[in-house]
């Protein structure tokens, strides 16, 4: 009889497999592990503790880098009956005041974090600070240690149901404030399962942990994922140390967003010399090269490779290709997991794949893509009016566009919001010339603007191996990209001007969401006035233009 909770799902474990290691955190020192046993006394001791001192239906947040803890902390709010509420690290005060103030936050766990700072200048008042291992903190605080032997041998009284109110996962921000998205037992529970069986995952599979586990894909996929398949969990120390900790653990399950994938892209290029060097090399011996690459990646022995989150260029798809590795598509979202994914032996390079078994979908009038599944959420947190948004007549509405293709292949157009009309009043979709535009190997980032205006104009980053070659060596080959793209795309949509920037787009200057995500409404803000004024210039010449962006 398969588990109704996350909590019977941890007992489990810890009755079949006691002394097995479940959770491994890293570091220069080597490894600290944990057994499934020794993960649920904690978490049943800290729960005790939580529910004797606040009760139950409290929301408790959780701001840490990805640890252990981090996870034996969001089980042991769940176990007492409380609502999990993560934090990125990486939140500004405005997010984290309105998110804390929204949930009526009462706990918060702290872990090692980037934004401390800013986080506790605006915490609410009376907010109990519980300290997670290794963590100092200068204001009143508990510590987790301290939680754990208040209630040692202690169970919580609390029953779970799988319908529960669990968690609020907070949505990325793309479009305004996030949305606290309601998850229960059962929305993360029946997608692991219907994950689990598309990704084909081996018994006892390896996890590497190293996005936040404040985004849903990383805490479905990773945390709830070794829960049901009884796997390891490696904590990645830091990003720093990426390199060092992933081939420690060889994973069997890799997931990362397109621009993971773009910078693990470029720390090959940096190794072995740029594109042409890596081109020769591969000439010379393809499977020595590909088998010293991914070895040096630590991703020898995974079983699928999930990109998501974002359109992935076709171009980079490819490029992993050429190195032997399957990078696949797939398609979820905060409200609703493990939907559409694509198999290693049924690929269309561009499509998210097709649904997986027990997933109904159809494409609206407006080309909107609708979901009809278990383990959806219920609804957003007190926004009953958004709620009645996102389900209509039974369906999830997911607010992509979307088509399929004659043999069922889903493709993704872009977000219904994100369309917009150029001055001839007609609507461009911006990720297919994205995407295209991604070919071009100087590019690492590229939006499209053209809201209202004569032409659309591309706004592009340049990589750091672009950074140091000739301005008119590298505006050339932009420009060809764009004469190429106009061939292809609709009249009303080409490219008029292209404003090419050397400062990367980060979480720090809030272009990029914490889940890296392009914010578009932050793009406009930075460029949209060049950009207008680029795009009459063009229309006036008739001529596609280039304009060197700095932001001093």
């Amino acid at each position: 009889m398969e588990c109704q909770t996350l909590t019977e799902q941890l007992a489990h474990w810890a009755q079949e497999c006691p002394e097995r290691v479940w959770l491994r955190d890293l570091s220069e020192a080597g490894e600290t592990p944990y057994s499934w046993s020794e993960a649920q006394n904690q978490v049943l001791a800290a729960s005790a503790a939580l529910e004797k001192k606040l009760g139950s239906g409290q929301s408790m947040a959780l701001l840490s880098k990805n640890r252990a803890h981090w996870v034996l902390a969001d089980l042991a709010i769940i176990a007492s009956g409380n609502i999990s509420v993560p934090l990125f690290t990486t939140h500004t005060a405005t997010t984290a005041e309105y998110i804390l103030g929204f949930t009526e936050t009462k706990v918060l766990f702290l872990g090692e974090t980037s934004n401390w700072d800013a986080v506790k200048a605006v915490l609410p008042k009376d907010v109990l600070i519980i300290t997670l291992p290794g963590v100092s903190c200068d204001i009143d605080h508990i510590t987790w240690d301290s939680l754990v032997t208040a209630g040692s041998g202690d169970h919580p009284a609390h029953k779970a149901s799988a319908s529960d109110l669990i968690s609020l996962v907070f949505t990325s921000g793309t479009t305004g404030m996030p949305k606290g998205v309601i998850q229960t037992h059962e929305s993360n529970l029946i997608p692991v399962r219907r994950g689990t069986e598309a990704f084909a995952s081996r018994p006892d599979s390896r996890f590497f942990s190293y996005l936040p586990l404040s985004h849903i894909a990383e805490r479905q996929i990773v945390e709830y994922g070794s829960m049901v398949a009884c796997g390891e969990i490696w904590f990645n120390e830091s990003l720093e140390t990426l390199l060092r900790d992933l081939p420690a653990c060889k994973p069997n399950i890799f997931f990362g967003p397109p621009r993971v994938w773009e910078q693990l892209q470029q720390a090959v290029l940096g190794k072995v010399g740029g594109q042409e060097a890596l081109d020769t090399l591969l000439e010379q011996d393809a499977e020595g090269i590909s088998t010293m690459v991914l070895g040096g990646l630590g991703l020898t022995e995974v079983d699928y490779c999930l990109t998501a989150a974002a359109p992935t260029p076709p171009a980079l798809i490819h490029w992993w290709e050429k190195l032997g590795l399957k990078l696949c598509e797939g398609f979820g979202q905060t409200e609703a997991m493990s939907l559409i994914v694509t198999k290693v032996d049924d690929r269309r390079i561009g499509s998210i794949g097709k649904p997986i078994s027990g997933v109904e979908v159809k494409i609206s009038d407006i080309g909107e893509l609708l979901i009809r599944a278990e383990g959806c959420t219920p609804g957003y947190y007190q926004q009953p009016e958004k709620t009645a948004e996102l389900w209509q007549d039974g369906w999830l509405h997911t607010g992509d566009k979307a088509y399929v293709d004659d043999d069922g292949f889903i493709f993704i157009t872009g977000r219904v919001k994100d369309y917009f009309k150029t001055i001839q009043g007609k609507f461009v979709a911006p990720p297919p010339i994205e995407g295209l535009f991604a070919n071009n190997s100087h590019a690492e980032q590229q939006c499209l603007l053209g809201r209202g205006f004569s032409k659309t104009v591309m706004v592009t980053v340049l990589s750091e191996a672009a950074k140091g070659l000739d301005r008119q060596v590298v505006e050339a080959s932009v420009l060809d990209t764009i004469a190429s793209i106009n061939t292809e795309v609709e009249k009303h949509a080409r490219i008029g001007a292209v404003i090419i920037s050397s400062e990367h787009w980060t979480i720090e200057n809030e272009i990029l969401t914490p889940t890296l995500k392009i914010r578009r409404e932050r793009v406009e803000a930075v460029f949209a006035e060049k950009a207008e004024q680029l795009a009459r210039e063009s229309a006036e010449q008739g001529k596609v233009l280039a304009h060197w962006f700095s932001a001093t």
